[in-house]
C-alpha cells in the first residue's frame, strides 16, 4: 500500500527511513534496506517457455477441427496430399501466434530499459554516484536539469525545479515543483508539486529529495504491475472464428453422419456390406473434407497481411493481425489529448498589448517592447541544427519570435545579457538586466497577478504613462478571457536604468516596472484531427478525450476539436470525481461523459472496462507510459510512432507512423474492408459448401449415384483457395463510412450473409441436381443406361464445380448488385478465377478423365453446364434486387 509521502513532512520521512538530509544512509543501513526493498527495478511476468506458447495454440476450436479433418483425409480417405495442406495451414498459425505472443512481452522490456543508468546520491555525508537500481528508500538523491529521476522522491529542496511529467500524468507542460508540505489529504498525482516520480525528467533547476518508494513500488512500477495483470482481450476476430469453428464441426458431424447412414441402408444389397461400409464412409469423411472450409485460417491470414500492407502505406503499422480487423468493429476511441489530439508543442496564440488583443500571425514591430521581453527574459538555446532547446512555453515564444522574422541571435547579441533574477516558484517571475546602448534594459516576465503588483506604468502606442485601475481592470479582464480559452497567460513587462545592479534581487529589480503586454499560449490541437473526429462521428463512432491537463484545458480544447458542444460542462468529468464512482455508475453512466481531466492510469483502465462492459469495442490511443495498461486492455491499442514512448508502443496492437489522428480513420475503413472482405469468402465458401453438402445428402436420399470422394476433393482444392484469396483484394466498398459499427455482438454470419449462405447453397444443390437429371435425358449416351449415368455425373460434377466460380462473381456484393462498371477492376479476382476454371475443366482432357471417372461432354451438355452457372448469377442478383427493395420499404 503506498503511502501519502506529499501529506507528511520532510522530519517524519527522515524518521521513517531513518536517514538524514544532511548525511543520507550508512553503508550498514543500505545493506538492510535493500534487503527489505529489494532491487530498484521493474519485474516482467513469469516466463513462458517457447513450447508452451506453442502448444497453447492448439487450443483452437478450429484448429483442432481442422486436424481431426487431416487425420481423417489422410489414414481414411488416403488423401495425404488434402492432409499435407491442411497441417501446413495449422503449423503457419501455430508459428504465427507464437511470434505475435512475443512480441507483446516487449512492454515491460521497454519500461525495464527506461530507468536512468546513475544518480547522484549522498551517503554517509559524501556525494556518490552510483547505478540506480542500487537506490534503496531513504536515499538522499540530487536533481539538477537532465537527469533522469531514479526512484520517487519527496523533495526536500527545489530550487526553480521543473520537471516534465506528460509520459506519466498526461501533463502538457513541464510542473513547477516546491518543497512545502500538501495539507489535502486526496491529491491527484499530476498535482503533487513536492514529489518527483521515477521515469520523469528534470527540465531546469535544481533539487534533492527522499527516496520513498523504488522498483515496482513506485507508480512507474504500478504501471508495470498492471500490465503484468491484464488480461490479454479476445478480438473480434478469434471470437467469430471460434464460433465459426464449432458451428461447422456439429453441422458437418450431424451431416456426415445421416449421409453414411441412409446412404448405407438405400444401397444395401448392391454390393458387399463390408465395402459398402467403407465405401459411404469414404464419402462422409470426403464430404466432411469439403465442407470444412480448412483454407479458412490461411485466406483470413492472408486477407490481413494484405490489409497490413494497404495500411503501412497510410502510416499505420500493424504490430497484431486481428487488429486490422476489429480497428473496424471499433464503436469507441479513447484518445489521450496531448500529442495525439494536439502537437505536444505550446504555441502562442493570443497577444495583448496596446489595450487589445491581437492574434499570433499579426505582424509586429522588431522594437516591440513586449516581443523583445519575451525574446531576452528566456532561457531557450538553439542547438546546431537550429532546434529550439529549453522549458516548452519559452521556447515557444522563441519560435513565435521567429515566425515574426525576428533574427533572434542578433537581438540577442545586441542585448547581451549581463545580470538575472532566476524564476522562483514563489514570486512566479524571472527578470534578465540587459545590454541597451548607453543603458541596461530590465525585462521581466510571469505570472499576470505577481506582474501587476509591480507594475506603475503601462505604454501604449509608443507612449508611457502611469498605470490607472482601469487599465488594470482591463489587463485583468484579458487576461481572464484568455484563460477561459485555456491559454496559459504570461504577463511582459520592463524599464531601463542607468547601471547594473550591485546585487540583483527582486527587490529592487522588480520595481515600478512598465507594463508592455500579455502573450497566451496552448498546446494547439492537430489540424486535421477535428475532420478525422468529425468523419470517425459520420461512421457512428465516438471520440472520448482523456487527459492529465485541468479541466478548463481539456474542455476549450474538446470544443475546438468538436468532441464537445460549447457550455457542455456537466460532459466533462475530472479524476477526482472519478474516484468517488463506483464501477457500476461509471459502467451505466459512461455514455454520458465526452473528456476526462486531470486522470491517472487506473482512471484510464476503468474508462476502457466501463465502455467494455457496454458491449462496445473500444480503441485506445496513447504515447506515454501511463498509457500502457489501457493500450493493453482495450480492444486495439494504437501507440504513437514519433512521440511515443518505447512502453506505449510495445503495448499497442497498432502503431501512427505520423502520429496523425486522421491516420485513425483511414485505419478504421481499411478495417471495415477487410472485416466485409473475410465477410464475402465466407458467404462464398460456405455457400459453395452447403452447395456441395446439399448435392451429396440428396442424392443419397434420392438413392442416386453419388459423386466420388476423389471428385469432391477435387472441387473443394480447385475452387476454395484462389476465388476466396481474391475476394479479400476487393477495394473499399464505397459508403462504407457511413455504416453504423457493426458491434461485439454481429459476426461473420451477421447482416443477413447467414440466410445468404443458406438459400445460395441451396441454391447451387438445386442447379446441380437440376443438371444431374437433365444430363439422363441429353447427350450421345442415351439409351445406354450405364454412361447415361456416367454423363450425368460428370455433369453434375463440372457444374458443382464451375457454379462455384460463377457464384464468386456474385459474391463480390453481399447486398448491391454486381451490375457495375467496377465489378471486374479487380484483375487478381479475374485472374484466380480464369486460372480455376481452366483447371477444373482440365478434367475432361483424355489423360486426366479417366483419373476422375468422367466422360468427355458434348456442346450441348456443356452448354447445359453453363445456362446452370448462370443461372446462378441471375437468380441470385435478382433475390438482391428484392432484398434492396423490400429494406428500403
Amino acid at each position: 500500500m503506498l503511502q501519502d509521502f506529499y501529506h507528511q513532512t520532510v522530519a517524519a520521512i527522515e524518521q521513517k527511513f531513518s536517514t538524514s538530509c544532511a548525511k543520507g544512509l550508512t553503508d550498514s543501513q543500505v545493506l538492510e534496506a535493500r534487503e527489505k526493498y529489494g532491487s530498484n527495478s521493474l519485474a516482467g511476468k513469469k516466463k513462458i517457455s517457447i513450447w508452451q506458447k506453442f502448444l497453447a495454440q492448439f487450443k483452437d476450436f478450429m484448429i483442432i477441427v481442422l486436424i481431426i479433418a487431416a487425420v481423417l483425409s489422410g489414414f481414411v480417405a488416403q488423401e495425404w496430399t488434402d492432409a499435407a495442406i491442411i497441417m501446413v495451414v495449422v503449423m503457419l498459425n501455430a508459428i504465427l501466434g507464437v511470434f505475435q505472443e512475443a512480441r507483446s512481452e516487449e512492454a515491460i522490456n521497454a519500461l525495464k530499459k527506461m530507468a536512468t543508468p546513475n544518480a547522484h546520491v549522498r551517503r554517509g555525508g559524501q556525494i556518490v554516484e552510483i547505478p540506480s537500481p542500487q537506490l534503496v528508500p531513504g536515499d538522499i538523491v540530487l536533481l539538477e536539469a537532465g537527469d533522469v529521476v531514479p526512484a520517487d522522491l519527496r523533495l526536500t529542496v527545489a530550487k526553480s525545479l521543473k520537471v516534465e511529467e506528460s509520459a506519466l500524468t498526461g501533463e502538457s507542460v513541464p510542473v513547477d515543483k516546491e518543497a512545502t508540505i500538501i495539507n489535502d489529504v486526496k491529491v491527484a498525482l499530476a498535482d503533487q508539486k513536492n514529489m518527483a516520480f521515477a521515469n520523469t525528467n528534470v527540465t531546469y533547476g535544481r533539487g534533492e529529495g527522499i527516496v520513498t518508494e523504488t522498483g515496482m513500488n513506485t507508480e512507474v512500477g504500478k504501471i508495470a504491475t498492471m500490465l503484468n495483470n491484464t488480461d490479454e482481450t479476445d478480438t473480434p476476430l478469434k471470437r467469430n472464428l471460434n464460433q465459426l469453428g464449432k458451428t461447422l464441426t456439429i453441422m458437418i458431424l450431424l451431416i456426415c453422419a445421416i449421409v453414411f447412414v441412409v446412404g448405407f441402408f438405400t444401397k444395401r444389397g448392391t454390393e458387399p456390406t463390408d465395402k459398402l461400409a467403407i465405401d459411404m464412409f469414404l464419402v462422409a469423411v470426403s464430404l466432411a473434407v469439403a465442407a470444412i472450409p480448412e483454407g479458412l485460417p490461411a485466406i483470413v491470414t492472408i486477407i490481413l497481411a494484405l490489409g497490413t500492407q494497404v495500411m503501412a502505406k497510410h502510416k499505420s503499422i500493424v504490430r497484431k493481425l486481428p487488429a486490422v480487423e476489429t480497428l473496424g468493429a471499433t464503436d469507441i476511441i479513447c484518445s489521450d489529448k496531448t500529442g495525439t489530439l494536439t502537437q505536444n508543442k505550446m504555441t502562442v496564440e493570443q497577444f495583448f498589448y496596446n489595450n487589445q488583443q491581437h492574434p499570433a500571425t499579426q505582424a509586429l514591430a522588431a522594437d516591440n517592447h513586449a516581443l523583445m521581453t519575451m525574446i531576452l527574459a528566456n532561457d531557450s538555446k538553439l542547438d546546431s541544427t537550429n532546434k529550439l532547446l529549453g522549458d516548452p512555453t519559452e521556447t515557444a515564444l522563441i519560435q513565435f519570435a521567429l515566425n515574426q522574422k525576428i533574427d533572434v541571435q542578433q537581438l540577442l547579441q545586441v542585448h547581451k545579457r549581463l545580470q538575472e533574477v532566476p524564476f522562483d516558484s514563489s514570486r512566479k517571475l524571472m527578470s534578465t538586466i540587459n545590454l541597451d546602448q548607453q543603458q541596461y534594459f530590465v525585462a521581466v516576465k510571469g505570472a499576470p497577478d505577481q506582474l501587476l503588483k509591480r507594475v506603475t506604468r503601462i505604454e501604449q502606442n509608443g507612449k508611457i504613462k502611469p498605470i490607472t485601475e482601469e487599465q488594470k481592470a482591463a489587463i485583468v479582464a484579458a487576461n481572464q478571457e484568455m484563460a477561459q480559452k485555456a491559454l496559459r497567460v504570461l504577463g511582459l513587462a520592463y524599464k531601463t536604468v542607468d547601471q547594473l545592479y550591485d546585487e540583483p534581487t527582486t527587490d529592487n529589480v522588480e520595481q515600478n516596472l512598465i507594463f508592455a503586454g500579455l502573450v497566451g499560449m496552448i498546446d494547439p490541437e492537430r489540424p486535421e484531427a477535428k475532420a478525422a473526429i468529425a468523419e470517425a462521428h459520420g461512421a457512428g463512432i465516438k471520440t472520448v478525450m482523456i487527459t492529465g491537463d485541468y479541466q478548463v484545458t481539456a474542455q476549450a480544447i474538446a470544443e475546438r476539436l468538436g468532441i464537445l458542444a460549447p457550455n457542455q460542462d456537466e460532459r466533462v468529468v475530472t479524476g477526482s470525481q472519478l474516484d468517488n464512482f463506483s464501477d457500476n455508475y461509471l459502467a451505466e453512466h459512461v455514455p454520458d461523459f465526452s473528456v476526462y481531466a486531470r486522470v491517472s492510469p487506473e482512471h484510464k483502465v476503468r474508462i476502457v472496462k466501463a465502455w467494455q462492459s457496454r458491449g462496445k469495442i473500444v480503441a485506445m490511443t496513447g504515447d506515454g507510459v501511463n498509457d500502457a495498461p489501457s493500450l493493453k486492455q482495450a480492444d486495439i491499442g494504437i501507440g504513437m510512432g514519433i512521440t511515443g514512448t518505447e512502453v506505449s508502443k510495445g503495448a499497442s496492437d497498432m502503431i501512427l507512423a505520423d502520429d496523425n489522428f486522421a491516420t485513425i480513420v483511414e485505419a478504421v475503413k481499411q478495417g471495415r474492408k477487410v472485416f466485409s472482405n473475410i465477410q464475402k469468402a465466407i458467404l462464398y465458401l460456405m455457400s459453395c459448401n452447403v452447395g456441395e453438402v446439399l448435392t451429396v445428402f440428396m442424392m443419397t436420399m434420392l438413392g442416386w449415384d453419388i459423386l466420388a470422394p476423389v471428385q469432391l476433393l477435387w472441387i473443394n482444392l480447385v475452387t476454395d483457395t484462389l476465388p476466396a484469396i481474391a475476394l479479400g483484394l476487393e477495394p473499399v466498398e464505397k459508403g462504407i463510412m457511413k455504416r453504423m459499427p457493426r458491434g461485439k455482438q454481429s459476426n461473420f454470419f451477421s447482416e443477413g450473409v447467414a440466410s445468404s449462405i443458406v438459400y445460395q447453397g441451396v441454391l447451387e444443390g438445386i442447379l446441380v441436381l437440376t443438371t444431374y437429371q437433365l444430363g439422363l435425358n441429353f447427350g450421345p449416351h442415351v439409351g445406354n443406361t450405364s454412361l447415361q449415368h456416367q454423363d450425368a455425373l460428370t455433369m453434375a460434377f463440372l457444374t458443382l464445380g464451375l457454379i462455384q466460380l460463377f457464384h464468386a462473381v456474385n459474391s463480390k456484393y453481399i447486398h448491391q448488385s454486381i451490375f457495375s462498371k467496377i465489378t471486374f477492376a479487380n484483375k487478381w479476382f479475374n485472374l484466380a478465377i480464369l486460372i480455376s476454371a481452366v483447371v477444373m475443366s482440365a478434367v475432361e482432357l483424355p489423360f486426366m478423365n479417366q483419373f476422375f471417372d468422367v466422360t468427355e461432354l458434348n456442346i450441348t451438355q456443356w452448354l447445359i453446364v453453363l445456362v446452370a452457372g448462370l443461372g446462378m448469377i441471375v437468380i441470385v442478383e435478382v433475390v438482391k434486387f428484392v432484398q434492396r427493395i423490400l429494406g428500403k420499404k
